[in-house]
């Protein structure tokens, strides 16, 4: 299992919600992102992009990225909020680009943005069939393309499938595989309800065990959950632990730990395991 602080977790925030900004991003959430797409009317539009631009300007905890998820590119809305992030004071780490079909949606987005944001990244959020069969294109469409976000609801109800993980399984793969064979992050779905934290954790547990890298959460208080479902537990931190120090007083040459043969991409894998989780969670933050 390859665990990343990238994007374990990231918490939603409609754009019109100013007063959760603050918390969004002291919510712990490895990614805190502001919504101009499905939680904002479409007379409300163009308010929201103006809103959003505070959500930027805001400290976050220092491990956490910003991010924003704009309209689909098909739509001028999309194009709209892709020259007004351009114009922000603070840039978003991240660009979540909705209804991905083609590699050509992350060159769009990445030429709007132009240079006035070099270091903004993307993630692709693929949402329908079409999407889906071009999984493996979109998630080569460059470096600055960090991974693929499933969009079950959507897609399901393209497919006329239920939403349940079995009937999705499929497109959950295609998913996967298409993202780690570039190289790059997936995240899954949301789990939609709010109240049931069992459901969450079987639900979370499933996606780490396919591959995914994190989830998606539609309220603060799934984080916890999800965080720990997609970190490696004190056991796994151990015996990496191990695997480092044997690898150092072995000069990195294959060695024998706990009965396994490790060589080098054991030792690398085993620390950056330590450098991303073994440290405490700082509660510093970072201004902007």
């Amino acid at each position: 299992m390859k665990f990343t602080r990238y994007c374990r977790s990231l918490l939603s925030t409609p754009a019109m919600a100013v007063e959760r900004y603050a918390k969004s991003h002291q919510s712990g959430a490895d990614i805190a992102m502001v919504d101009l797409e499905d939680s904002v009317p479409p007379a409300r539009k163009e308010e929201a992009r103006r809103l959003a631009e505070e959500f930027f300007d805001l400290p976050t905890t220092k491990l956490a990225r910003s991010a924003v998820r704009i309209n689909a590119l098909c739509r001028p809305d999309g194009l709209r909020d892709l020259i007004a992030i351009s114009r922000y004071r603070v840039k978003p780490d991240l660009v979540l680009v909705p209804m991905a079909e083609s590699p050509r949606d992350i060159e769009i987005a990445a030429g709007a943005l132009g240079p006035d944001c070099p270091d903004t990244e993307f993630l692709a959020v693929v949402e329908t069939p079409l999407g889906i069969e071009h999984a493996p294109a979109i998630a080569a469409a460059g470096h600055r393309l960090r991974g693929l976000v499933f969009g079950s609801a959507d897609y399901a109800f393209a497919v006329g499938a239920r939403l349940s993980w079995d009937a999705l399984a499929h497109a959950r793969g295609r998913l996967v595989n298409s993202a780690r064979a570039a190289g790059v992050e997936a995240m899954d779905a949301p789990f939609f309800e709010v109240a049931d934290l069992d459901g969450l954790r079987h639900e979370a547990a499933l996606a780490r065990d396919f591959g995914f890298s994190g989830k998606i959460a539609v309220h603060p208080r799934q984080l916890p959950l999800i965080n720990e479902a997609f970190s490696p537990d004190e056991q796994l931190l151990e015996r990496a632990r191990r695997v480092v120090e044997a690898g150092r007083e072995n000069g990195r040459s294959v060695t024998v730990v706990d009965g396994v043969m490790v060589g080098m991409p054991f030792f690398e894998a085993s620390q950056r395991l330590i450098e991303q989780f073994a440290p405490p969670e700082p509660n510093e933050t970072k201004e902007k």
